[in-house]
Formats: structure tokens, C-alpha cells, sequence
């Protein structure tokens, strides 16, 4: 499968930098950065202005850690961690901190669709029964593309979900966390309404692994992550061992910090359940830009918005949103909002320019402020 020069150095950058960091110490100065690829000496002085700007995040949404990372034309130019992963063993945050990613979850989810559309073996306007069939009827059909574009009526989370979020009840497939929501009657009917849903995104990962006959989690390592080299990403599993995650935080009195309450995302795997690095999201950003992992044709599939039954446009495509800065660039955006993790990714596909930001606590920082990251690098030379 195609992939870039940049991606693969930027995979091979990736692997020399996990030795580096692994004999770090944990009682290191909270700001975790490593040498910078040479391309980097040229935004220097922009580097600099935003090193202040993600300092100013910290303070002024109270988080524990963050980490940033940008990318142009395929390379990596700046990533960093400001902040603490751990803060009772003042571990700092550094580019390899892995964090929850929420809803990005659900664009990296859309590779993989794309990947299946590629491949001729998911069609997105056939009956989603075809992959899955034990899914209940609706009065009306529901498609792939409706699933992917939140036009198909399923619901979100709803005040009834919260007992089983706090029990953290562990799910073992996607089919399995479909019994959350499959009985239920569609908002609408599919097509005429947009409702946003991380449910829906669950029925698109059974899709998928109806439509590849492999589990959805190996799909994705195999057809995406692994491709991409992105080596710090993967789903949230709350029992396992994951290194270089980062504790989970959520906002107490008076600029205070507390654990995040123990949730187990096994329920939303394709929705919500992921975590990643700031660097892995802008490598997987970057691969968006242009044919190599994905086909031309695919990439336009995935940035053009769909529309309701009526023509009017939803601003959102295949699980990408699409829409302008308040600068007045063209975007292609995700953000994600979880228990213990806040994180956005964007792309200026105009500018070929990447942009991603974690934090270890939910904080209410938005596109206004990745697009505000991305304007300092917009006149950083060539």
C-alpha cells in the first residue's frame, strides 16, 4: 500500500524517539519536547509564538497536560507536551503521552470505511443488514453513508445511558454494544434530519467488520494505523498496560485538579474509544492531503458534505466536518470531548498545514483556538 517519503520518516523518527525517551526521567522539567527534525530550524521564530500560545492553554483552561503537534506538506514541523501526564509523580507530558481522543475517534473510523469502499467490499448506499444482519429492522432503510454523515435517525446518548457508563461495564465486540441502542425507534427518518450520534459511529464499526470479516479493532491496526505508522494509537482498554498513557484528570475547586471517574469506552470503540498522540494525529492528517494512502476520488468522497432529502447541506462528510475559519480558511476539523481527555485535529488542506491538540482533562478549547494554533504557521517559510 502507498504511503509518503514523510510518513516514513516520520515512522522510523518515530521509533529512535521512543528509545530516547524511555530512560528520561519522570521528574524532568514539565514541558516534554525532543529534537526537532531539521525542517524545523526554518519556523523557528513561529515555534516560538506557539510554544507561548500553548502555554497560554494550560493556564487559562486549568489543564493538567497538553500536547501539540504540527504538521506542513507532509512533515512534521513542531511537537510538544506542556504539563504534567501524571501530575502525583510529576511525569510531564511529551509527544509520545497518549490521550483520549473521543470523537476524533470517529474520522479515523472513516479511513477505514474508506479503506473498505477502496477495496470494493463495502458499498455505502446498500441496507445495513447486508454486513449486519442481526440489527432490527426500521420502518425504513438505513445506510452506510446516512451512519457515517449522522443523517440515519439513531439517537445519542441519552440521561437513561449514565448507569451503565459509571458501571463501566466492559463490552466485548462492537455487535455487542449495539444492544445500547438497537431496539430503539429512529429520530427521524433517515436522510431528512441531521442528528449528531457517537451510537451511530458504533453501527458503522459493525458494518465494517461485517463487510472486512475481521474484527473491527485488527481492521483498523491493520488497514490504517500500521500503514500510516502511527504506533501510538490504539483503543483505550482501562485493564491493560499502555505505555506512556496519561492519567485522566477532570477540573476541581479553584483552578484544582481530581481522577477522572473510571469509565470503560469499550461500549463506543468507533465513536469515542480511542487514544493517540498529537503527532500521530497530524501524520494521519497529513496522509488526507493528498492520493498516496487513499485515492483521490476517496478523499473527495470523504470532504464533500452530504445533504438531506430536502438539498440543503449538512456540513459534514464522510465523519469529516467541513467547514471555514474565522479567518476565513477552508477546514476539515473533528473535535473530541471524553471523560478525562479534550482533543481536537485540523486541517487547512489550502495551506497543506496540520494541527492537533490534547489535553488530559475535558476544557472547552475548540476550533477557535486549533485554528488560532494554525494561523502562526500560515506565512512560516517553505
Amino acid at each position: 500500500m502507498p504511503s509518503s517519503p514523510a510518513l516514513n520518516r516520520q515512522f522510523a523518527r518515530s521509533m529512535a524517539l521512543g528509545a530516547l525517551l524511555a530512560v528520561a526521567s519522570a521528574h524532568a522539567a514539565p514541558a516534554g519536547s525532543y529534537p526537532l527534525p531539521p525542517v524545523s530550524s526554518r519556523h523557528e521564530a513561529r515555534i516560538e509564538q506557539a510554544r507561548a500560545f500553548a502555554r497560554k492553554l494550560l493556564k487559562d483552561f486549568q489543564l493538567p497536560g497538553l500536547s501539540v503537534a504540527v504538521a506542513q506538506r507532509g512533515q512534521v514541523v513542531w511537537s510538544e507536551g506542556f504539563g504534567f501526564a501524571d501530575l502525583e509523580q510529576d511525569i510531564p507530558v511529551t509527544p509520545l503521552t497518549r490521550f483520549r481522543v473521543g470523537s476524533v475517534s470517529k474520522v479515523l473510523t472513516a479511513a477505514g470505511v474508506a479503506r473498505l469502499v477502496e477495496e470494493g467490499r463495502l458499498n455505502l448506499d446498500a441496507p445495513i443488514q447486508k454486513y449486519v444482519p442481526s440489527f432490527p429492522p426500521k420502518p425504513w432503510p438505513i445506510t452506510t453513508r446516512q451512519l457515517t454523515g449522522h443523517l440515519a435517525g439513531i439517537r445519542h446518548y441519552l440521561d437513561r445511558d449514565e448507569p451503565i457508563f459509571k458501571e463501566a461495564r466492559h463490552f466485548s465486540s462492537v455487535t455487542q454494544g449495539l444492544g445500547l441502542f438497537q431496539e430503539d425507534a429512529l429520530l427521524s427518518e433517515p436522510g431528512t434530519a441531521y442528528a449528531y450520534s457517537s451510537y451511530g459511529f458504533n453501527l458503522v464499526g459493525a458494518v465494517m467488520e461485517g463487510a472486512a470479516q475481521e474484527e473491527f479493532l485488527r481492521y483498523m491496526q491493520r488497514a490504517v494505523f500500521e500503514p500510516l505508522g502511527m504506533r501510538h494509537t490504539q483503543a483505550d482498554h482501562p485493564h491493560q498496560l499502555v505505555p506512556h498513557r496519561t492519567r485522566f484528570y477532570a477540573n476541581g475547586p479553584e483552578g484544582s485538579h481530581l481522577h477522572a471517574a473510571h469509565v470503560d469506552n469499550s461500549y463506543k470503540w468507533p465513536g469515542g474509544g480511542f487514544l493517540s498522540t498529537a503527532e500521530d494525529l497530524v501524520v494521519f492528517g497529513s496522509a488526507h492531503l493528498q492520493p498516496g494512502f487513499l485515492r483521490k476520488e476517496t478523499l473527495a468522497l470523504l470532504f464533500t458534505p452530504q445533504k438531506l432529502k430536502s438539498g440543503k447541506e449538512t456540513g459534514v462528510g464522510i465523519g469529516w466536518r467541513i467547514g471555514v475559519s474565522a479567518q476565513g480558511r477552508r477546514i476539515l476539523h473533528h473535535r473530541g470531548a471524553i471523560e478525562g481527555g479534550r482533543a481536537m485535529l485540523m486541517i487547512f488542506p489550502d495551506s497543506q498545514l496540520v494541527v492537533a491538540l490534547l489535553a488530559n482533562t475535558y476544557a472547552d478549547f475548540a476550533e477557535e483556538q486549533a485554528a488560532q494554533l494554525g494561523e502562526l504557521f500560515m506565512t512560516a517559510p517553505r
